[in-house]
This record gives C-alpha cells, sequence and structure tokens, in this order.
C-alpha cells in the first residue's frame, strides 16, 4: 500500500493535530486516521522515524518542532488555526507551559475540539502523579476482580485503561464534540481520563455487585473464570480451548457434544457443583488436542474458541475470510475497525519514514 495520505472514510476532511505521546494518544489517533481523518502529529526534532513495525504510529504525517523554539510554536499554531481537532496526552499544566493551553488555542481556533488523555483527569488529588495503566485501573474496581482464584490480580494487558478506558472513550468525546461544534460552531475541552473510562466500563459489574450477584473474590464470579461453563481449559497437546455457553440451551449442547456427565447437565448455575463441574471438564477438555476440539466445537452454539497465541492469528480461517489483517510495504496490521458500508476506512500508509513541514501541512489544509 502506498504511503500516500488518501482520503477514504467517514471521517475523510477532519484535520487532526496530535502532540506526540505514548499509548492511548497515538492509538486514538490511529483509529481516526483509519477512519479518513488527515493527523498531523507534533513531535521532537531528535525523534528518530522510521519503525514499520509501529503499528499505532499509521497512517499520518510528522512534522518535527522544538516547542521552546518561539517560531516552531507559532508554525505549529498557525497549523492549529485550520485543525479540527487537538489530541494531547501530557500530564495537566504542560500544554499551558508550552504555550498550547484550550483557552490560548481557543482565542485563534474557537471551534477546534480540544482533546486530553490523561490516566487520573485534569483535576483531583492524584492528577500530577505518575502512573500507568496497573494503576489507573486498581483505583476503579477492574483489576482486583481480575486474576485466579487465591492469587493476585492479574493485569489484563493494557487494554482496560490505556485503550479500553482511554482511547476509545476519548475517540468517542471527540466525535461528540465534533458533532455539537457543528450546531454551536463552538469547540470545547474533552477530558478523558483512563479511570473514568475504566469505572464506565465497570457499569455492568456494580449492577451485579448491587444486586448481590456478585462477590468481591476473584474466581468466584461467571464471568471471571469462576463458573466451569464460562473459562479456558487444556487440551491433550498443551494448548488451551475456551467455553462460555452461558444461555441454558447452549451449555446443554456443550454438555452433550463434549459427554459431561449427565447428573451435571442440569445444575448449571448450582454454584455449590461448580468445583465438580469444572473438575469434569477439566478431565474432558485434556482427552484430545486443540485441533480435535476445534474440529468438534467450533461454528456450534456452544460458544467454543481456540485459545491463539498472536503468532497465529492471522492464519485463522475466520480471521482470513474478514480480512482481519492488511499488508502495509510488507508489514501485517490489524485493519481498521469498525467497517462502514458506504464510507469504507482505509490504512493511510505505514508508520512515517521521513517528516513534513508545517508548509507541507498547510498547503494541503489551505
Amino acid at each position: 500500500m502506498a504511503s500516500t495520505l488518501s482520503t477514504r472514510g467517514p471521517l475523510a476532511g477532519l484535520r487532526v493535530i496530535e502532540f506526540a505521546g505514548i499509548g492511548p494518544g497515538p492509538f486514538a489517533c490511529m483509529l481516526l486516521s483509519d477512519m479518513g481523518a488527515d493527523v498531523v502529529t507534533i513531535d521532537r526534532p531528535t525523534r528518530k522515524l522510521g519503525d514499520a513495525n509501529n503499528i499505532t504510529g499509521r497512517g499520518r504525517s510528522v512534522v518535527m518542532a522544538d516547542l521552546k523554539d518561539p517560531a516552531a510554536r507559532e508554525e505549529v499554531m498557525g497549523l492549529l488555526e485550520h485543525a479540527d481537532v487537538l489530541i494531547e496526552g501530557f500530564r495537566p499544566g504542560v500544554m499551558e507551559r508550552l504555550g498550547f493551553g484550550p483557552d490560548v488555542v481557543a482565542a485563534r481556533n474557537p471551534r477546534l475540539v480540544y482533546g486530553r488523555m490523561t490516566g487520573w483527569g485534569q483535576e483531583g488529588p492524584l492528577a500530577q502523579a505518575a502512573g500507568h495503566d496497573i494503576n489507573y485501573i486498581a483505583l476503579t474496581g477492574a483489576l482486583h476482580a481480575i486474576g485466579p482464584a487465591g492469587g493476585a490480580p492479574t493485569p489484563p494487558l493494557n487494554l482496560v485503561g490505556d485503550y479500553g478506558g482511554g482511547s476509545l472513550y476519548l475517540v468517542v468525546g471527540v466525535l461528540a464534540a465534533l458533532h455539537e461544534a457543528q450546531r454551536s460552531g463552538k469547540g470545547q475541552v474533552v477530558d478523558a481520563a483512563m479511570t473514568d473510562g475504566a469505572i464506565s466500563l465497570m457499569s455492568n459489574f456494580i449492577s451485579h455487585q448491587r444486586r448481590g450477584l456478585f462477590k468481591e473474590e476473584r474466581g468466584s464470579n461467571m464471568l471471571d473464570g469462576g463458573s466451569p461453563y464460562y473459562r479456558a481449559y487444556e487440551t491433550s497437546d498443551g494448548q488451551h480451548i475456551c467455553v462460555g455457553p452461558i444461555e441454558p440451551q447452549f451449555f446443554k449442547e456443550l454438555c452433550e457434544r463434549v459427554g459431561l456427565p449427565a447428573e451435571l447437565h442440569g445444575v448449571q448455575t448450582d454454584r455449590s457443583r461448580w468445583p465438580e463441574m469444572h473438575a469434569a471438564f477439566e478431565r474432558i477438555f485434556r482427552t484430545k488436542t486443540r485441533t480435535e476440539w476445534v474440529d468438534l466445537l467450533e461454528g456450534t452454539d456452544v460458544c467454543f474458541a481456540p485459545v491463539l497465541p498472536l503468532s497465529e492469528v492471522p492464519a485463522h480461517p475466520h480471521n482470513v475470510a474478514r480480512q482481519a489483517f492488511v499488508d502495509v510495504e510488507g508489514v501485517s496490521h490489524p485493519a481498521p475497525a469498525p467497517r462502514f458500508s458506504r464510507t469504507p476506512s482505509a490504512i493511510q500508509g505505514p508508520t512515517p519514514s521521513a517528516a513534513a513541514t508545517a508548509a507541507d501541512v498547510k498547503a494541503r489544509w489551505a
């Protein structure tokens, strides 16, 4: 795929300035770029470009700017005058000290949507503290709920805080603010905190807790590995498969297909029988290889899937059929998501190997 920026996707024509950061900011901008936005990243002059394996850095231009230099700051402000969205992920106060706080930028471009991505939010007693995904989700109840029974909490990669509670809520907020700006002609600040987003993600579990259906003990609930019908099991070849037939009719089909003892078929929700059922499933799933279980169960209503390592994901027939991976100049990338019927998204190019100039960007934004 050529590195020339395209104009496809539902966000074609949207102009985004990203102040370079790590984690959720770049991922949010990848999503915007995939949907057609013209993303321009402002980065330090010392930054080395050209890492083709930097998936989340794809599909944008990079302008190098020393923000301590007044002339460079004015060039960047000139770009912001033509932009629709600003994305930044610094600690609170950094953008203000650089001369790009919301009030200053709004004075030059009152319709700009100003997206701020932090772990703790723009205010609060922890706002200035350093942290990472594990710390943010620890304050939300999410980390406490994840892990083996009797064991310590297990970080779920950095999917819940950085990307689920961070990037995705930032994108939703930015798009909502853009929608409102079409009516009012005014931009606004979107304060996207990973703690806020992760707490929001926990809404269903808070409901369960209030109803007395959620135990604050890891590995003791339906969706945390506590139930024998919603968990992963080891196969005879040391691989893993998973099942999740929550609905009674799906559980009944699983029992019949794998040969669970008849006396356990009707006790799906009887927690006192879960240890016995778990042991039975463990014994059964260790009698065949992962491939044999795939041949027997995949595509049925037992809610089954093999547990694939990343190296095997692109080759799975379903992912192949969905074209879930796209080749970008020799590097396999996850395809844009979600999918649009009339204005399809597209990867606009690889991670840049060379910087653009502010003049280049202004010329195409003129």
